[in-house]
């Protein structure tokens, strides 16, 4: 793979006067930034018209919410367009830190064939019900990889090499909403993708802060659900070569979890 040239990729949906405040904060690291406005209807999407005249700055609109997924594909597909070789995503609603855009460049420089995938730090303005939940997740995709080195399968700041994550899109039809991120970080895996961790700060914000959450407990763990059946099928059908493939040759890179 040829020296890594990454972008920084934030999809939005309907997150408001958040939105530009991330936004800034990564152009202060001195980095290209690319943002997908996700068929947002709050106005959100004017308010970065300030920005615009960053040269550093690129903005797309997505004509209807397609869910985070299809945006960062379409990130996916335009990055690539640009010469930019991998693509690190951050949330749209200042949940992750803009000062380790930094570690995440060093780290694909120093490995880009590998995803960096971060590992949340959680404060207390973490919810409970979050954290705990995310640990069901967790165990299936790694059960689901046989242990490749996937710390937490639902944080959303993650740097990937742009052309696996391209492939792995085209290897589902599915991972184009919230179930994104764990099933292309399994698939990531299936794929041979070695991946490190990268021990990250998230905080929520509390709603006066201008905090947004678009996700919908039933309907998005119903759709985990039905994800991780349908990889546990897939994990099935792989089971013979992922036994005999050996581990992640980067596991031992990242950091112990405790």
């Amino acid at each position: 793979m040829p020296a890594s040239r990454p972008v920084v990729l934030i999809p939005s949906y309907n997150t408001g006067p958040i939105l530009p405040a991330t936004v800034a904060a990564a152009l202060e690291m001195d980095v290209p930034v690319r943002v997908v406005i996700d068929g947002s209807t709050d106005g959100s999407p004017e308010l970065l018209g300030p920005l615009l005249a960053d040269p550093r700055l690129k903005v797309a609109r997505l004509g209807k919410n397609s869910g985070k997924g299809a945006a960062v594909l379409h990130g996916v597909q335009a990055a690539l367009a640009e010469g930019f070789t991998h693509v690190l995503c951050m949330d749209a609603d200042g949940q992750h830190p803009p000062e380790l855009i930094p570690r995440y460049f060093e780290l694909s420089r120093q490995h880009p064939d590998a995803a960096v995938f971060g590992r949340p730090i959680f404060d207390a303005s973490a919810p409970a019900l979050r954290v705990n939940g995310r640990k069901i997740s967790n165990f299936w995709a790694n059960l689901e990889t046989l242990g490749w080195g996937i710390d937490d399968s639902l944080f959303g700041m993650r740097l990937y090499p742009a052309v696996e994550l391209l492939e792995v899109f085209g290897n589902t039809c599915f991972a184009r909403r919230f179930d994104f991120d764990p099933e292309v970080a399994v698939r990531l895996a299936w794929h041979g993708v070695p991946i490190l961790n990268q021990p990250t700060p998230v905080r929520y914000l509390s709603l006066e802060a201008g905090g947004i959450s678009q996700f919908r407990y039933l309907r998005d763990n119903m759709l985990l659900t039905w994800m991780h059946f349908r990889l546990m099928c897939g994990f099935v059908a792989r089971l013979p070569w992922l036994a005999l493939r050996g581990e992640n040759p980067l596991l031992s890179h990242s950091p112990p979890s405790s």
